[in-house]
C-alpha cells in the first residue's frame, strides 16, 4: 500500500524545510525502505548547506530541552525520547561536563553537536563528543549530516509504523512519541540529578557562558619542535590593594596562588582556575618550573606577569610559553 504523509510530518523527522518539501513531492512511498532511499538522495544531493544547518538547529543540544529554532511538537517529543537513556545515566557532574563540551563544540564548529543518541549513555556521548571535537570543520560537518540521517531514518520507522497500525495522528501513537509514563520518568530522573548535585555541593549546578577558565597556557619546546610535557605551572594573583608590583620591587608578599597544574602530553596546563563568567581584574603571574624540565638549561624557572583590566573581565587570556634551553618568548594568544 502506498503511504503518503504531509510536509509537516516529514519536517518532524528532519527540520529542513527544503527536505520536507522534496519528500512530500516524492511521495507516496511503497515501503519504508523506499522512503529512506529517497530521503538519503534528497538529503545528500539536493539539500544545501543552509538546509543542513536548519535541520541541526531543530534539535535541542544533548542534555538540553529546547531547540534553538522553532520545531514541531512531535519532533520535540521524539528528541526527548531519543535522549532518555543519556538523561537516565547522567549525574550532576556529567551534565555539567556535557554542557561545557557542547558549548565548546558549538564555538568551534558553529552548530550544536549532532549524534543519534538513542540508547546511548551520557558517558558514551561525552566520549564521542570529545573525539569528534578534534575533527576539521568540513569533516565534522559531514559527520553531523550523516548522524542527522540516522535520526531521520529512526523517526521514519516510527512514522510509518503509526500509519501501518492505523493511527491517523502519528503524534499520539505510542510508537511515535514518548509515552506519558516515560515522560514522567525522565522528568523525575532530571529532578533527582539536580537535587543530588545541590545536596552534594550545597548549591545548584551553575551554568557558565565560558567553556574554559579565563586564563590558560601551554608550553612548546621550540628546540624539539614538540609540546613540553611534565612542566609544573603555577598561577598567582597580586592581591595587595595598597601597593602594585612594579619593576625593581623585590617583595613578594602580595602574590596569592590561584591554581597549579602540570602540562600534559600536548603541553597544556589543564585548569589553573575555576570557570567564571567575569574574571576579577588585576595583575597575574604564571610561573613555569623550566629547571626541572631542562636541568641543563639557562632558566631555573620562568615567570610571565600580565594585567587584566576592568574593561577585559569577560575576555580570554591565553598566555603560552615558547621555550628552548637558552631562550623563551610569549604572547597573548586565543
Amino acid at each position: 500500500m502506498d503511504l503518503r504523509f504531509d510536509e509537516k510530518d516529514y519536517l518532524a523527522c528532519c527540520g529542513s524545510t527544503r527536505f520536507a518539501k522534496e519528500m512530500a513531492l516524492a511521495s507516496p512511498f511503497a515501503s519504508l525502505q523506499d522512503a529512506i532511499s529517497t530521503a538519503r538522495d534528497i538529503w545528500f544531493n539536493k539539500v544545501d548547506v543552509y538546509g543542513w544547518l536548519e535541520a541541526f538547529s531543530a534539535h535541542p543540544q544533548i542534555g538540553g530541552t529546547r531547540a534553538s529554532a522553532p520545531t514541531t511538537e512531535t519532533s520535540a517529543q521524539w528528541s526527548k525520547g531519543e535522549q532518555s537513556t543519556a538523561l537516565a545515566t547522567a549525574t550532576g557532574s556529567s551534565l555539567q561536563e556535557l554542557y561545557e563540551w557542547n558549548a565548546r563544540y558549538r564555538e568551534k564548529f558553529g552548530f550544536i553537536f549532532i549524534i543519534c543518541a538513542s540508547g546511548r549513555s551520557t558517558d558514551e556521548i561525552l566520549a564521542e563528543l570529545k573525539r569528534r571535537y578534534s575533527n576539521r570543520p568540513l569533516v565534522e560537518f559531514e559527520i553531523a549530516a550523516q548522524e542527522q540521517m540516522k535520526i531521520t531514518e529512526l523517526r521514519y520507522a516510527k512514522l510509518f509504523s503509526s500509519r501501518a497500525n492505523g493511527s491517523s495522528t502519528p503524534d499520539k501513537h505510542p510508537t511515535v512519541v514518548v509515552k506519558k509514563a516515560e515522560e514522567d520518568r525522565v522528568s523525575i530522573i532530571s529532578g533527582h540529578v539536580t537535587a543530588a548535585s545541590e545536596a552534594s555541593t550545597g548549591k545548584p549546578i551553575q551554568i557558565h557562558t565560558r567553556t574554559r577558565p579565563p586564563i590558560t597556557t601551554h608550553v612548546l619546546d621550540v628546540s624539539r619542535g614538540s609540546p613540553a610535557s611534565g612542566i609544573d605551572v603555577l598561577l598567582e594573583k597580586w592581591v595587595n590593594t595598597q601597593t602594585r608590583p612594579t619593576f625593581g620591587r623585590t617583595d613578594s608578599g602580595g602574590w596569592v596562588i590561584q591554581g597549579s597544574s602540570t602540562t600534559d602530553s600536548d603541553g597544556r596546563s589543564g585548569q589553573l582556575m575555576s570557570i567564571v563568567d567575569d574574571i576579577d581584574p588585576g595583575i597575574f603571574k604564571i610561573s613555569f618550573n623550566t629547571g626541572k624540565y631542562n636541568p641543563n638549561g639557562f632558566f631555573p624557572y620562568v615567570s610571565i606577569v600580565f594585567e587584566v583590566r576592568q574593561s577585559q573581565t569577560r575576555q580570554h587570556f591565553h598566555v603560552p610559553l615558547l621555550l628552548s634551553p637558552f631562550s623563551f618568548s610569549t604572547y597573548r594568544g586565543s
